[in-house]
């Protein structure tokens, strides 16, 4: 689902707006993924790479880096932020240079410099970094070699907690309850994320259109308790490897509302072996 919004109003963007957009992204961490297809002209995201992560056209980023769009609404603001992954005085920046408030109680969309480094540095460990609404903001080849490359999924897929309400996951997991108690430990989380940070745009709207998705999430949302999510043991079933028990525990850096999803295997099981063949050849 797209956040790809326009502000009706026709009044011009400040100038610094754009060059603002133009510059977080030229200084943006790029997309890391097993292998590159082409050579990169410039260390940050391309254009195309920035619109998928925001669910936005690349017309439309063009036209906002050009200073050619008009008042560009809060949740298209909140999705770039997130995309950028910028901290709450920059995000607080863009949001006076398009003519809008600031949340005072955004979500913390910024990497830590140490969760970037546990990024690559555990390159044969699949590791994610989640902001506290379940949007994901980085991930290391391994990551995609167990999970499928996250730039495949289509806007809000990229939410863990979107995709575990909105796509039939059942064949990748093993055990059924196992699956009903992540996904309660999901909108508990959630619950607590609300609570948390009652004004962020995007944290608003993704509740809000996840309680259109049907009787389920609305189901959870009610009985779930607020708890924040600790991780948990899960045996999936990979189609490439077969079945592995994976231990997918939740750091969470210091200062930081962001959380590092890893997953590993107990030393020397079938599992690590079957883990490491997926693995294999992502440190470079």
């Amino acid at each position: 689902m797209s956040v790809d919004q326009r502000g009706v109003g026709r009044q011009d963007l400040p100038t610094g707006f754009s060059s603002l957009l133009r510059g977080w992204r030229d200084r943006s961490a790029p997309v890391l993924s097993a292998s590159e297809v082409r050579p990169r002209r410039s260390p940050g995201l391309r254009r195309e790479e920035l619109a998928a992560l925001a669910g936005i056209s690349v017309d439309y980023l063009v036209e906002l880096e050009q200073g050619r769009a008009s008042n560009p609404s809060a949740p298209v603001v909140a999705a770039l932020v997130r995309a950028l992954r910028l901290d709450l005085s920059a995000a607080a920046l863009l949001y006076r240079a398009a003519g809008l408030a600031a949340p005072t109680s955004a979500v913390d969309r910024s990497v830590p410099d140490g969760a970037e480094r546990l990024l690559t540095r555990a390159d044969r460990w699949p590791v994610a970094i989640y902001a506290a609404d379940w949007w994901l903001l980085r991930w290391n080849p391994a990551w995609s070699a167990l999970m499928g490359d996250p730039m495949d999924l289509p806007g809000r897929s990229r939410n863990q907690a979107w995709f575990e309400m909105t796509e039939d996951t059942s064949a990748m997991w093993v055990d059924r309850d196992e699956r009903e108690q992540f996904r309660d430990a999901l909108v508990g989380d959630l619950r607590v994320a609300q609570v948390a940070h009652p004004d962020d745009a995007e944290l608003d709207g993704l509740i809000r259109d996840l309680h259109t998705t049907g009787r389920e999430f609305s189901d959870r949302w009610r009985t779930a308790r607020p708890a924040v999510y600790r991780g948990a043991r899960k045996r999936i079933d990979h189609r490439l490897v077969g079945e592995m028990t994976l231990d997918g525990d939740v750091f969470r850096p210091a200062g930081s509302d962001v959380r590092a999803i890893v997953y590993s295997a107990v030393p020397g099981s079938r599992d690590e072996a079957r883990l490491d063949s997926l693995t294999n050849g992502c440190s470079g």
